[in-house]
């Protein structure tokens, strides 16, 4: 069985239009031309669609069940083309976290002016790759190292580490803390996106961990004052939340931030993104 899209299209014109004539019209085809394609199509199926009469045409119980599911094909097919030929006048950034912490909408204000040509979509994923390996972006921005095999990428800048807690722990009432001393609290990490791992901390001094799957679990884990997190500045900026204080770890190690596409088809406007984020990080 082959039933093809053109196939589909003219039974719903002849649905849409009423006539065979009228739906020839439409389709820029001959009359005859309709008929071959509604027959192939029925011959294809192996049931028939529709009921001629000289005054009107109507589905038959089948064929009303054919075209609304054919509308649905069609809708997706013009979608897919869409999206195939317009993906240059756009350009989707992904991110898992915090997207680009405090020059974000810096980011967005200023992106217009740049490239007017190419709009500018943020899209949230929370995976490893901020989306970029599922396809629902074109750039990402991550703060991890890529897989060099699929993905190229830039550092665009550095970010300081921070401890967040709850906002009535006795340690928010300090202007910073050290790494070792969160070994002697619970950690709650995201283990699918997030930036801290345990390996930050020597094998013999570890903190005691638990495990989410989102900022926002991460956050709310935070606020019970059950656990405390380790993370970056962009978060601080990116996720104020009453019930939860940031405060500085002055011998962490600063984290890259990366912006990376996919090594065998970067988007024409990578350049002018990498360009425009480097200058906000370095400013």
């Amino acid at each position: 069985m082959n039933v093809e899209l053109r196939q589909l299209r003219c039974l719903v014109a002849i649905v849409d239009t009423g006539t065979f004539t009228d739906a020839a019209i439409e389709l820029g085809i001959s009359q005859a031309a309709v008929s071959r394609t509604l027959a192939a199509l029925e011959s294809a199926l192996g049931v028939r669609l529709l009921r001629r009469t000289s005054r009107e045409v109507v589905p038959t119980a089948v064929g009303a069940q054919v075209i609304a599911r054919a509308r649905r094909l069609l809708a997706e097919a013009d979608d897919l083309v869409r999206e195939a030929t317009s993906g240059h006048t756009r350009l989707r950034v992904g991110y898992a976290w915090s997207a680009m912490g405090r020059h974000t909408v810096d980011f967005q204000r200023r992106w217009p002016a740049l490239r007017p040509d190419v709009e500018l979509q943020l899209v949230r994923t929370n995976s490893a790759t901020g989306g970029l390996a599922e396809g629902a972006c074109d750039l990402a921005v991550v703060r991890t190292e890529p897989d060099r095999r699929r993905f190229d990428g830039v550092i665009v800048g550095l970010e300081r580490r921070f401890c967040a807690l709850a906002s009535d722990d006795p340690w928010a009432r300090r202007r910073s803390l050290r790494l070792a001393e969160i070994s002697e609290r619970r950690l709650v990490i995201d283990r699918r996106s997030g930036t801290t791992t345990i390996e930050m901390w020597p094998p013999e001094s570890r903190p005691s961990v638990e495990h989410v799957q989102d900022v926002d679990d991460w956050l709310a884990v935070i606020a019970t004052g059950r656990c405390v997190g380790v993370t970056t500045e962009s978060t601080v900026a990116q996720y104020p939340r009453p019930g939860v204080a940031f405060r500085p770890l002055r011998d962490a190690a600063p984290i890259a931030v990366r912006l990376i596409w996919w090594r065998d088809d970067p988007h024409p406007a990578t350049r002018s993104a990498v360009s425009l984020l480097t200058e906000l990080y370095q400013s």
